[in-house]
């Protein structure tokens, strides 16, 4: 049964947070990190990736998008669950925007794929995109992370929120605990 869930202010960067406790200001952040038991992390997206990472003692939930790919967030959540004492991590990555339909500039294709080469890919026009699913999956192999990863991409399935597809929009959250 889910507890009290915390959720965060995400703003694209590569901050994460320690929660013990539920509080009513939601920390400015795109981690979330807990030992505690009975207490549930949220991530809330519309294109970006739902990062939720499980231990048998600590958990995890990521906000990944384009930003937080090329900073390392999810490896920097990574290495901290690993010193507060994370045996095996299982990751789930839920819906987000696919390498197709992923397009951005030039500048920011290079500038992502500079660090993060998994993540080239070309729109169906073959002008530059993104695939952020492939290139996170890679990341976490590199770790030794198993994972489960959604392929529905949230511009082409109506049944998902995109910003991309409405330029406002609802978010889905992913949702984990111990």
């Amino acid at each position: 049964m889910v507890g009290p869930t915390q959720f965060m202010n995400q703003v694209h960067g590569d901050v994460f947070v320690h929660v013990d406790r539920i509080t009513e200001v939601e920390p400015i952040c795109d981690a979330l990190i807990t030992t505690t038991k009975g207490i549930a992390l949220a991530v809330m997206v519309a294109d970006c990736i739902p990062l939720l990472l499980q231990s048998q003692s600590v958990i995890a939930a990521v906000h990944v998008g384009r930003k937080g790919l090329h900073n390392g967030i999810a490896l920097k959540v990574i290495s901290e669950m690993q010193r507060l004492g994370a045996g095996d991590i299982h990751a789930k990555l839920g819906a987000s925007i696919c390498g197709r339909c992923y397009e951005v500039s030039q500048v920011m294709h290079d500038e992502v794929c500079a660090t993060n080469p998994q993540a080239f890919s070309l729109t169906r026009e073959h002008t530059p995109a993104l695939d952020l699913p492939k290139a996170l999956i890679a990341n976490l192999v590199e770790q030794g992370i198993t994972y489960e990863a959604s392929t529905v991409c949230t511009l082409e399935d109506s049944h998902q929120f995109s910003y991309r597809r409405h330029n406002i929009t609802g978010r889905s959250a992913g949702v984990v605990w111990l």
